[in-house]
């Protein structure tokens, strides 16, 4: 089926997405009175059954489904914010302290993973923000590239003449006047030349024409992206969305090498990491989309998206696994570049399942 595997990815998002706001054992309950539970039959000791952990309450009004939505999905309860100035603070201590056994305090890794993607795609789609709407049919790959070399020159050569009336006025004694306008004329021209040398980057990768590969599917997969490059772009963003958790497994691997050599540290204690990291991530571009959206601009946005990402894991590393500022210092660094071969593995997959799609 041409579109079993976005399928395959949609079954599992919807699956993890259950499995995070269902409990294990159920959230119902029966009414004030009865003295067994009405999911196991168990005999009632207090508030919860001991055996199943289910309520002996239960709301049965339209009230508790807007709460029900709210804590199952947006988990905008007490562990929510227990759980988030950890993670943006302490990483290393919550994942230390969930690892260890603290579970009930705070949200699950998984949890708060799949809220940062959809909080993410959906703040994405309030500010419009798609790939699709990059547009690289209605021109030729040559005339773009024409096209964004002059407006980059042009750009280039303004902000120069800017910033020598910048030097200028500085040295006027007791200051010029117009010093303030010309830095906002420099600050312009620096997100003009920054979105264009991006726009050169998206204009390079559509005008790569993909091999063939021998896999009549995969061809003709890639055939269809060399000729409509915007449905290429379009499938990325969405297989992003329904294949985001894939980040996980192929992340794993790699911290395990940072750690090969011990017993101490097991594929869980790094899963748990690896997917608080992520969930801060995805956070983290939130937080950057909407500071761009509102007027924050060079050099700040480019700054954070590397310096924070940086810090998060390096404290992440020290806390969860006990390393010395040395080692954890050495070890961010590889793992920093082990997020771009990661990076570049997704990427691949992505476009390979948009192809097979």
């Amino acid at each position: 089926m041409d579109n079993g595997i976005e399928g395959i990815g949609d079954a599992i998002t919807g699956g993890l997405a259950a499995r995070t706001v269902e409990s294990a054992h159920g959230e119902g309950g029966s009414d004030y009175g009865e003295t067994h539970c009405s999911n196991c039959s168990t005999e009632l000791i207090g508030t919860h059954c001991h055996f199943c952990g289910q309520k002996k309450h239960v709301h049965r009004s339209i009230a508790a489904i807007g709460h029900d939505l709210i804590h199952g999905v947006l988990h905008l309860d007490g562990k929510f914010w227990r759980t988030l100035p950890l993670l943006i603070l302490r990483p290393g201590q919550l994942t230390r302290r969930y690892i260890h056994g603290e579970r009930a305090k705070f949200v699950s890794p998984l949890g708060m993973f799949l809220f940062g993607v959809f909080l993410m795609f959906g703040i994405l789609t309030v500010y419009g923000v798609s790939l699709s709407n990059i547009d690289v049919d209605n021109v030729s790959t040559e005339a773009a590239e024409s096209h964004l070399d002059n407006q980059m020159v042009n750009a280039r050569a303004e902000l120069a003449g800017t910033m020598r009336q910048i030097a200028i006025a500085e040295s006027q004694p007791g200051g010029d006047v117009r010093l303030p306008e010309l830095e906002r004329d420099a600050a312009r021209l620096e997100e003009i030349i920054a979105g264009t040398e991006t726009s050169q980057e998206v204009l390079g990768f559509s005008g790569v024409e993909l091999p063939n590969t021998g896999w009549a599917r995969l061809d003709s997969g890639l055939a269809k992206i060399n000729d409509n490059p915007n449905l290429a772009l379009y499938k990325l963003q969405a297989n992003f969305y329904k294949f985001s958790w894939l980040l996980i497994p192929l992340s794993v691997p790699f911290v395990w090498i940072l750690f090969f050599y011990t017993r101490r540290f097991k594929m869980y204690d790094h899963t748990v990491f690896v997917t608080y990291s992520l969930a801060f991530m995805s956070l983290l571009a939130i937080a950057l989309t909407v500071l761009g959206f509102a007027g924050v601009g060079a050099p700040w946005i480019p700054l954070a998206a590397v310096f924070i990402p940086f810090v998060h894991m390096y404290k992440q590393l020290r806390g969860s696994y006990g390393v010395g500022r040395i080692t954890g210092l050495l070890r961010t660094f590889i793992l920093s570049g082990f997020c771009f071969v990661t990076a570049f593995i997704f990427f691949v997959l992505l476009l390979g399942i948009g192809a097979l799609g």
